[in-house]
Parts: structure tokens; C-alpha cells; sequence
């Protein structure tokens, strides 16, 4: 069935593009070492969720991303200010005095919150999901497919899931040889957003 191959392949093409280091999945690392496992898996819950309105978004733009440099360039420079914002705010959170590193438990609510937050911060799935479903051809010309679109949306979705969960797990077991990530975690993200400035500056000149 065309559904299922529509399912099978998103799936595993956001599973994959989860798996480099990136925004929603080191946040996810860092909650799993300073709030524990179960604060880490709530986070990759509610990114997931937001991965699955972008995934929705991305097949409504997907006629439109391509053949509009314009929306392509606002994508990009929208998200060159959020990385560069976020790079600051890592490097002042790095500069606070550092305490004994502990696990605190915070509420699920307010880490599926926490999740949801990093996921609209990060606004790369959509051209990629974009991409992804130009390529699938989810949304034809002539008629809409409206189980092939869930389909679509449901696998981006939970392949992100998928490997924010082995992310949660993974990190969970080095819990106790992982002080060293926690107490240079901030100066780590900041390195992360300024790579993501760099190749995000690098395409808005360049595409």
C-alpha cells in the first residue's frame, strides 16, 4: 500500500535526521543527566508533538517552499536569530557559578512543555520535511490524499520520537559517568549554535 510505504520511509528519513547532534536532542541528553530519565523522555514527548504540526505545516508549504526563494530566506534568517539569541543565552548560563552537579525531578507537565518550546526554537524539520514530501509527492497537483498526508505526519512524528527516546535511554545509563557533560553542557550547546549559525549563514548566501 502507498501508505505504508509513505509511512515506512518518513519514518525511518526523521529517525536518521535526529541521530547527529543537534538542538532537540542534546537538550534532551542534558535534561536525562540533570532531571533524569523521565524528565528527558516527557522533553522528546512534546518536541515530538510540535515535530508532527511542522510535519503538517511542510505539507501544506511543500508547493510553495520551492518555487518561493522568499519563504526559503525568511525560514533561514528567523532561524539565524533564534541560534544566535540561544548561543548568548548558553554562554551566560555557563557563566553562572556552577554548583555540585544532581539529578532534580521537575514535573512531566513542565518538561513536555520545556520539549514543545525547543521544538518550535528549531525550525529546520520543516524544509526538510518539505523536501521530504516533495520527493514523496504526499500532496499531488490534482487531489489531495488525506490518509497518505496522516500517514506522512504521524511517521515524522514518531520516527523523531524514536531516537529522542534512545537519546533519553542512552544518557540515563552514563548518568553517573556523565558530571563532565553536565558542567560543560551550556559551553556545549553554545558550540552547537554557532555551528548551526555558521551553515545557516553559509545558506542564506548560497542558496
Amino acid at each position: 500500500m502507498e501508505e505504508t510505504r509513505i509511512f515506512l520511509i518518513t519514518y525511518f528519513a526523521a529517525l536518521l535526521g535526529v541521530v547527529p547532534p543537534g538542538l532537540v536532542n542534546m537538550s534532551v541528553a542534558k535534561t536525562c543527566l540533570k532531571r533524569g530519565m523521565t524528565n528527558g523522555i516527557y522533553m522528546a514527548l512534546g518536541a515530538s508533538f510540535v515535530v508532527l504540526l511542522q510535519a503538517a505545516i511542510a505539507i501544506v508549504l511543500v508547493r510553495y517552499i520551492f518555487d518561493n526563494t522568499y519563504i526559503t530566506s525568511i525560514l533561514l534568517r528567523a532561524g539565524f536569530v533564534i541560534f544566535l539569541i540561544m548561543m548568548f543565552y548558553f554562554l551566560i548560563m555557563a557563566q553562572r557559578k556552577r554548583r555540585e552537579v544532581e539529578v532534580t525531578p521537575t514535573s512531566g507537565v513542565k518538561s513536555i512543555f520545556k520539549g514543545m518550546i525547543i521544538g518550535v526554537l528549531n525550525i529546520f524539520p520543516i524544509p526538510f520535511f518539505v523536501a521530504l514530501a516533495a520527493a514523496l509527492n504526499v500532496n499531488g497537483d490534482i487531489e489531495y490524499h488525506l490518509l497518505n498526508n496522516t500517514a506522512f505526519v504521524l511517521a515524522a512524528s514518531m520516527g523523531t520520537f524514536t531516537t529522542l527516546y534512545l537519546y533519553a535511554l542512552f544518557f540515563a545509563k552514563i548518568e553517573s559517568e556523565g558530571t563532565f557533560f553536565v558542567k560543560y553542557s551550556n559551553y556545549f550547546m553554545a558550540a552547537l549554535m554557532l555551528i548551526l549559525l555558521v551553515i545557516t549563514f553559509l545558506r542564506i548566501y548560497t542558496q
